[in-house]
Parts: C-alpha cells; structure tokens; sequence
C-alpha cells in the first residue's frame, strides 16, 4: 500500500463545508438557529470525518474532530463546530471572539495501519507535513493533524510530543500500540466576522 490518500473534495466542497462550520459556530453563540438543509453536493452528504479547529489571535480555542467516518461528512462538521466551542481541555469559547476567530475543517483520509518495529523505524515511515498520526493502546488514543508540523517539523519532536498527549511516557512505542495514519485536506475561514 502506498499511503493514504486524500478525500476527493474539489475548492467549492471545501468552501461548503468551512461555511458550514462558520455558521454552527456563530448560530451556537448567538442562540439562532441555521438551514438545516442537506447540502446538494453528494460528496458532502457522504460518510467522512474531519477536525474543526477554531483559534483566537493566534491561540488555540478548541479542536474536536472523528477519525471514523460514521455519518454524513457535512454533519461531522456541523457536530464537530459545535463541540469545539467547548473543548475539554480549555475554557468555552465566548461570543466576543467571534469576529477574531478563525475557524479551520480538516476533510481526513481513510486511516492506514502501520506496523512499524519502533520509533526509529516509525520516524522513518512518518512524511512531515503529509501524515497526521493515530496511536491506540487499548481504549486510550491520541493524534495529531497533519497540520501539527508546523509547530513540530522534527519527527522526533513530534512523536514525543505525541506520546506525551496520550500520557505514555519513555522514548518508545507502548506495547500493544496500533500505529494508524492519514492525509486531511484544510479549509479556512479566517474572519473578520461581523460582531454578534
């Protein structure tokens, strides 16, 4: 196999679906409600996973996303806009960021198992700016998009850090781990928006 290969989104499937997340985003903060209409696009009503990622000056605001594709495309991104505004991992997004926010969609792949015999075989397999990374022990999990190169260019870097997202500490693989990657296409609405 030759790697993942990408979702066959063209630019208007992608502008669809970051209009889609951008106004999830803003009818959660200011209470209104949307078109709840399916998109005519048959590639969007399609099973698909994605990543919503919103940021604020620069600072990540939230990122929830689905590595399997378990419901429509245009729907993933709907349910994953809405959740991002209350990510876990930090404080709920409030209504007066929304004409700074930038709201990115990340369109996964179909994932590929990978059966390195360790890190140094994995850093090897891993291409830097092309493969975001699932690794899974059991029902403990982490990732990182694509899109994390950019602030981990190293694949040392980055798969350290990754381990340490899934709380596995040391310099090796954890036993029993699944190894899975994939490619996401990015969409970007980076505002200004009108205040709510």
């Amino acid at each position: 196999m030759s790697g993942p290969t990408t979702h066959p989104l063209s630019a208007a499937d992608g502008e669809a679906l970051v209009a889609l997340a951008a106004q999830t985003v803003r009818s959660r903060l200011s209470g209104t409600s949307i078109d709840g209409r399916p998109p005519r696009q048959a590639v969007l009503r399609g099973l698909g996973c994605s990543f919503v990622t919103l940021e604020y000056a620069g600072a990540l605001r939230g990122c929830i996303g689905s590595l399997e594709p378990t419901r429509p495309l245009y729907r993933d991104v709907a349910r994953n806009a809405g959740r991002a505004l209350a990510d876990p991992r930090m404080d709920p997004v409030g209504p007066d960021e929304w004409p700074g926010l930038e709201v990115i969609v990340s369109v996964l792949s179909r994932s590929e198992l990978v059966s390195p015999r360790g890190l140094p075989e994995l850093r090897r397999l891993l291409r830097p700016h092309v493969d975001g990374l699932v690794l899974a022990v059991g029902s403990k999990q982490a990732t990182f998009l694509p899109s994390v190169w950019e602030k981990l260019p190293d694949p040392t870097d980055f798969l350290a850090a990754l381990l340490a997202k899934g709380g596995w500490e040391g310099d090796r693989l954890p036993a029993g781990a699944s190894v899975l990657r994939y490619t996401a296409i990015e969409f970007h609405d980076g505002g200004p928006h009108d205040p709510l």
